[in-house]
């Protein structure tokens, strides 16, 4: 991970500086300020000050930089408490991708496709998301770029289900690994878009378990995208999320904090726009370029 895509962790490193330091109680201060200013919110940031605290007594730690690595370790373990594993085994692995109209869902799984494609995977994507055309042609942008295969709707405004059927019956003919599945970010009404992607569920069921259904946040909203993206979690049967635009504008606590409130594991992180900016969620990687 590039270090300019975590810059969001300066305020760590302007409190620790560059060397050994002696602690003090203005340390504390300032390290309760970065954890505030990074977005972990009031609740993470003193439970994660108590178990430094904590430890710092018991091993009689008098300098910072022993200080940060416990600051370091604290954050990993509570990061590290979601399994952030894709579940990919099922053949076709089907893959529902959800979330509201401007997070970067339609990019990412173009990103997806490609991050996946690593792996030598046999990937095929489905234009669900028939109610706005120009989401249509955006994943055929990004399918292309990313050099997999695509399932279009027929017909303007065809069935979503009809068409996410379609993908996943083609996936099945032709032995493809994974079938990502895009779906609309907005209806009319809330009620109507959860009873569309619980039926888009149904459809597909009947000819393969769903393995994953991903919710893409936009990490720059930090809780309100959250509170928008709430019927999501309620109905969708969400199983991991996505971080997008993960990158110098956001507040790297943020990622704690929509874990541990929505008990979904980070799966993936988008850090870019470009079609290699999507990698999997690696605790032990982000609270190192996080705290230092």
């Amino acid at each position: 991970m590039a270090e300019k895509a975590w810059s969001f962790g300066r305020a760590f490193r302007n409190v620790f500086g560059g060397g050994s330091e002696p602690i003090t109680e203005d340390t504390w201060d300032d390290i309760e300020t970065a954890l505030i200013s990074a977005d972990f919110g009031p609740e993470i940031t003193d439970a994660v000050l108590e178990v430094v605290r904590s430890e710092v007594d018991r091993h009689r730690v008098t300098d910072v930089v022993d200080l940060k690595r416990i600051l370091r370790e604290t954050v990993e373990t509570r990061l590290d408490a979601f399994d952030p594993t894709l579940r990919l085994s099922e053949r076709p692995a089907v893959i529902l991708v959800v979330g509201v109209n401007g997070v970067g869902k339609t990019t990412t799984i173009g990103k997806l496709a490609n991050y996946l494609t690593r792996f030598d995977k046999k990937i095929i994507v489905g234009a669900a998301d028939t109610f706005r055309a120009a989401a249509v042609e955006q994943l055929a942008t990004w399918a292309d770029r990313a050099g997999v295969e695509i399932v279009k709707p027929q017909q303007q405004g065809q069935d979503p289900a009809s068409v996410a059927f379609q993908t996943v019956q083609r996936a099945i003919d032709e032995q493809f690994d994974i079938a990502i599945i895009d779906t609309a970010g907005r209806l009319q009404t809330k009620g109507g878009l959860m009873d569309e992607l619980g039926k888009i569920r149904r459809v597909i069921e009947k000819l393969a378990p769903v393995s994953e259904v991903l919710l893409v946040l936009d990490a720059t909203t930090g809780q309100n995208g959250l509170a928008q993206a709430q019927a999501f979690i309620e109905h969708a049967g969400v199983t991991g999320l996505v971080l997008t635009k993960l990158d110098g504008s956001a507040k790297g606590g943020f990622v704690l904090a929509v874990q541990e409130s929505t008990e979904l594991p980070i799966k993936l992180v988008g850090q870019g726009e470009g079609i290699g900016d999507l990698t999997g969620f690696t605790p032990h990687v982000f609270a190192a370029q996080l705290i230092g």
